[in-house]
């Protein structure tokens, strides 16, 4: 399973390919107890995917941030919230978090990784990845259409809470509070849609990407939508319906997001190296913020 063994992020990129930021710091996004989280008894797990030595964290119930900070003097002044993916049940916080932090960081963008909470899976490690399988499964067999709202839900939340705290402590990280955006993985798109998407315009990120996910609802898009750049895998079947839907109802708005779609990849490349075109997302990324003047080249 080529494209899921991606999607759990083998990392390949290492912190000296991008400069060396400094070190990163860890916060809460809410001041307490995630508000819906209160009777949550799940205890967070760090887990290793069947094979390999990837590892991904779950049953997280406690949102943070982990800062990544470009070197002194080469802060562009604009900042992203990273959400990664995976199915909402586990979080890829290498290869769509803190890979993708250190090449935004090395190009002045000061990065947060969020953690933000996933639904509760159980403790065993074997029965978690046997659930996880047949989850996909049933992805696979609905190409990629499913009802993930409700599981969607404390994520979207959690992004939310996150821009407003960012934005609330933009001077403790030089950050300009109107450039402020996100860009999420698979479920992390959910997540960034779910942002992006708010009905109050002010708490919506200033600019998103949406990576081989979107929102999945049928809700018109509204008009005014900020700067979007999307990014998908020609050959992924769970999510490259949902990303050229999303462009082809922003383009029926009088919207023109950025789209590419790579001729391979599958779904869930993240800051792997596979050998596809797909492995160059992020320097179209990068090259978008450049052109929004978010990054430095």
């Amino acid at each position: 399973m080529p494209s899921i063994l991606a999607h759990l992020g083998l990392a390949v990129l290492v912190a000296a390919a991008f400069g060396a930021p400094v070190q990163a710091q860890t916060f809460d996004v809410w001041p307490g107890v995630a508000p819906g989280s209160e009777q949550a008894r799940q205890t967070e797990v760090v887990s290793k995917f069947p094979g390999g030595p990837v590892e991904v964290v779950r049953n997280v119930t406690r949102p943070t941030l982990e800062v990544f900070q470009p070197e002194a003097g080469t802060a562009t002044g604009a900042a992203v919230i990273i959400a990664p993916g995976g199915g909402f049940r586990y979080l890829t916080m290498q290869a769509e978090g803190s890979e993708v932090a250190l090449a935004l960081a090395a190009h002045g963008v000061t990065a947060f990784v969020l953690k933000y909470r996933t639904l509760e899976t159980p403790a065993d490690d074997r029965t978690h990845w046997r659930d996880f399988f047949v989850f996909m499964a049933g992805a696979a067999r609905a190409n990629g259409v499913l009802n993930l709202d409700e599981a969607a839900v404390p994520g979207i939340a959690d992004g939310l809470q996150a821009l407003t705290l960012v934005r609330r402590r933009a001077s403790e990280w030089n950050i300009d509070p109107a450039r402020v955006g996100m860009v999420g993985f698979s479920a992390g798109a959910k997540v960034t849609s779910g942002a992006l998407l708010a009905s109050d315009p002010g708490a919506r990120p200033a600019f998103a990407g949406l990576i081989y996910g979107a929102t999945f609802n049928d809700d018109a898009l509204p008009a005014g939508l900020p700067p979007v750049f999307l990014a998908v895998a020609g050959d992924d079947h769970l999510a490259a319906p949902t990303v050229m839907k999303f462009y082809a109802d922003a383009v029926s708005t009088g919207q023109q997001p950025e789209l590419h779609i790579y001729a391979k990849g599958g779904h869930g490349f993240g800051m792997n190296r596979q050998g596809t075109s797909s492995d160059f997302w992020i320097d179209d990324f990068l090259n978008w913020l450049q052109t929004q003047r978010l990054a430095t080249p």
